[in-house]
């Protein structure tokens, strides 16, 4: 049994204003693939402070960012699997190397990144969403990410954009 546990409060995100009337679809991961996910394969990836979504958005840029819309998200999730630090995939029974593989040349050379074998068999035993450790230039060591699989408006799988004032797009007409 995977020792999952709820988390709740607040999660961060930052990205490209265009995608600011969508900011909890995870089709902008389907489309490329991430640390977590396979192309094809929507994923929600959000930070666990401010400052670490922006870390993971300037993609070590930090001096020269572009615009970014700074999301902050309610989460109540009860299917959390914390894979944060070597101990703690050992308490979960999984190979550290699984997560910190180097994701993004695996895939490149045409091979199969161990993290995405991982998301798949813990999506396949019920796991929702995991905390990790920011691997983003520039990261602190204690940065960490929450990435969910499963996730909607309400609990158990709650994951929802603050927007209570109504300021975010309606739709993708809000942009030149």
């Amino acid at each position: 049994m995977l020792p999952l546990y709820r988390h709740q409060g607040l999660a961060y995100r930052a990205h490209d204003p265009k995608w600011a009337f969508d900011p909890a679809s995870g089709e902008g991961a389907a489309l490329y693939g991430g640390r977590f996910n396979k192309p094809g394969t929507p994923a929600l990836y959000t930070a666990t402070s401010i400052m670490g979504a922006i870390t993971e958005a300037a993609q070590g840029m930090v001096m020269r960012l572009r615009p970014l819309t700074i999301m902050s998200y309610e989460v109540d999730h009860e299917s959390v699997l914390d894979l944060s630090t070597q101990a703690a995939c050992d308490a979960a029974d999984v190979d550290w190397t699984q997560v910190t593989c180097d994701w993004a040349y695996l895939n490149a050379v045409g091979e199969m990144p161990p993290s995405w074998t991982l998301s798949e068999t813990l999506q396949r035993h019920g796991v929702g969403a995991i905390r990790v450790k920011s691997f983003a230039v520039g990261a602190r060591d204690d940065d960490t990410n929450l990435v969910f699989w499963v996730w909607g408006d309400q609990p158990p799988s709650q994951v929802t954009v603050i927007d209570d004032r109504a300021q975010l797009p309606r739709d993708q007409r809000s942009w030149p």
